[in-house]
């Protein structure tokens, strides 16, 4: 199903700008089951009277990384974190999620198969706020690692001078600058509400994915990512493949 709710010009995109976590992979889930045991653990070592069920901290977090979300837990609690701390903390929890993953993920033919028809036509490329260990484990585990190179993965862990999190736009500005694209050159695609409010604030025309959205969950991020300004929103890769396709087929 695909419901469009602005006008955008398919023939004009040159690139899927593509996030990973809940959107190329079925990650979510297990890797809040990880996290979510280092997250209960920092607040624990700070005496803060705060714990997480993994459903939770899924909600809480969903499409930002575990810097940006541990901080604003501490801040919410008044207190403060050193940075060294911190750190330490984050590279826990990529350790602690990076291994799950990689013993859980398996290749998925309802994503790769729309993605491997359009990656003749489209440059692919992945602009997440995951660490870049952590997708190159993930595209392994997937079997996504001869679509999308490791040229093409942006992190804003990693890729910028100074870690952020979606929904800061800084890792989609810093995407579309590397591929050379921007405006309705870059279609980004999302999962999550923080991603898309991140690629409509650097300028691209997005596509919400409901592929790995539970059933339960789908009306309520419908409603949510319409507010954050999607042009349109698909149930499934295969959907926004045959979108893409046909257009492109109509005109040849």
């Amino acid at each position: 199903m695909i419901r469009r709710y602005a006008s955008f010009d398919l023939l004009a995109v040159e690139a899927l700008l593509c996030d990973a976590d809940g959107n190329l992979f079925a990650s979510e889930e297990p890797a809040f089951d990880a996290s979510t045991g280092v997250m209960n653990r920092l607040l624990r070592e700070l005496e803060l009277d705060v714990a997480f069920s993994p459903p939770q901290l899924r909600r809480r977090a969903l499409g930002r990384n575990f810097r940006s979300t541990a901080l604003e837990v501490v801040s919410e609690a008044g207190r403060t974190i050193d940075p060294g701390v911190l750190e330490r903390w984050v590279l826990e929890e990529q350790r602690a999620v990076i291994a799950h993953l990689g013993s859980v993920l398996a290749p998925d033919p309802a994503v790769h198969e729309p993605l491997a028809t359009l990656a003749p036509r489209l440059r692919l490329a992945v602009v997440s706020s995951s660490a870049t260990a952590r997708l190159d484990a993930c595209f392994r585990a997937a079997g996504l690692d001869e679509l999308f190179a490791p040229g093409v993965r942006f992190s804003a862990e990693d890729s910028l001078p100074v870690p952020t999190s979606k929904p800061d736009p800084a890792i989609y500005a810093f995407a579309g600058e590397r591929l050379g694209v921007a405006g309705a050159a870059g279609l980004a695609v999302e999962d999550a509400v923080a991603g898309a409010r991140s690629a409509v604030g650097a300028g691209f025309p997005t596509v919400g994915n409901l592929q790995f959205v539970a059933d339960d969950e789908r009306a309520e991020r419908v409603a949510a990512l319409r507010d954050a300004g999607v042009a349109a929103i698909v149930d499934s890769w295969s959907d926004l493949a045959q979108l893409l396709m046909a257009t492109r087929e109509h005109v040849a």
